[in-house]
């Protein structure tokens, strides 16, 4: 019996020691080395406090703002650590009334706008937490932010494309802009990661 638990013990120990410990190290390290301002969270500064950051939305309502994609995260909204989406089919009530709740709410806050409502606008992500949302959603926000900030809309609209991310390679993903960074460049308040 000794014959076997002694070498399992020691195979134990060194796994633990190489991919418990120096395996976490070593990635940490080079990720803290190669790519500092993600592997820190992303995060963001205004004025010396931090305000947000760049990989975890968060929740904007008010109507000089533009609006988030919605969250399904619990127990509250954007809720990192509880990072998920609701599970919920395309068949199923819930997610239908939350969808006509949240087309009613975006119609509220800008009755005279007839364009098709881009659906990234009513329907939360796979995580839950996304910081970005289409160019078609935040284009389809500026009239209301442009009126409610009492700015010539053709300015808000050049600061989506400014802010505007193409697909990465050219190939993967989709345009889209970050809801944090362009609420700040509104606000006059340049974001700094830090």
């Amino acid at each position: 019996m000794a014959s076997i638990l002694r070498p399992a013990l020691v195979l134990f120990g060194v796994l633990s020691l190489l991919c418990g410990v120096l395996y976490p190290l070593a990635v940490t390290g080079i990720g803290r080395a190669a790519f500092a301002h993600e592997a820190n969270g992303s995060l963001v500064a205004v004025d010396g406090r931090t305000v947000g950051s760049f990989l975890i939305g968060q929740p904007f309502s008010a109507p000089g703002d533009f609006w988030s994609r919605p969250s399904a995260t619990a127990p509250m909204a954007d809720n990192a650590a509880g990072s998920g989406g609701s599970n919920l089919g395309p068949t199923n009530p819930a997610l239908l009334d939350a969808v006509r709740q949240r087309l009613a709410a975006l119609k509220r806050a800008d009755p005279g706008n007839r364009a098709p409502i881009p659906v990234d606008l009513v329907t939360a992500s796979a995580s839950g937490v996304d910081p970005e949302i289409s160019v078609a959603a935040a284009e389809y926000q500026a009239a209301r932010v442009a009126a409610a900030r009492k700015l010539p809309e053709q300015s808000v609209r050049a600061l989506i494309g400014r802010y505007r991310q193409d697909p990465v390679l050219g190939i993967l993903g989709e345009p889209r802009v970050n809801v944090l960074a362009l609420n700040l460049a509104l606000d006059g308040k340049a974001p700094r990661a830090h």
